[in-house]
């Protein structure tokens, strides 16, 4: 049984059958490679040009809420297209962008926009960089006010004798 498989084997793998496989290992990996060749353009998503132009223009300030530091013209989350169509759909309905950016805000508070309102829930949000860049100049001033004011203070025989023998004892 063992030299029957091995005639088996032995013709299957014949020089013209390897050759065949490496002529169709070839032609598999250029169609491969080839595949992209046939793609085509993307189809804008809405039928008016006029819409899709401001809806993108719209969507570049706004955040997209699953991704956090993405623009929600660049994501592609599913909440995203939702959100996209939706805007599509308002400005379709005579919307104006102000009103648009009204409904979204209400709908999913500030944190929607990049550029939220300067008002008392964001204080922290604009001024907050500007509180830590003091706090962090005023440490710095106290740092070197309090280096200045310390005087060297001249080392005395005593001193220098006893950090000698410290020395030579190592």
């Amino acid at each position: 049984m063992n030299t029957f498989f091995r005639e088996r084997m032995s013709s299957a793998w014949t020089e013209s059958s390897g050759a065949a496989a490496a002529k169709a290992l070839f032609f598999t990996l250029a169609l491969a490679l080839a595949a992209p060749l046939w793609a085509g353009e993307a189809a804008p998503v809405g039928e008016d040009p006029v819409i899709e132009q401001r809806m993108v223009k719209l969507a570049e300030d706004l955040r997209c809420l699953v991704c956090q530091n993405e623009s929600l013209a660049g994501s592609h989350a599913e909440l995203a297209e939702d959100l996209r169509k939706e805007i599509r759909a308002q400005m379709k309905a005579g919307k104006n962008d102000k009103q648009v950016i009204d409904y979204l805000t209400t709908r999913y508070g500030d944190f929607v926009l990049y550029r939220p309102p300067f008002k008392p829930v964001t204080y922290l949000l604009w001024l907050g960089p500007l509180v830590f860049l003091g706090i962090g100049g005023t440490v710095w001033y106290l740092t070197l006010k309090k280096r200045r004011a310390l005087k060297d203070t001249p080392v005395d025989e005593k001193q220098l004798a006893a950090a000698a023998q410290l020395l030579d004892e190592k």
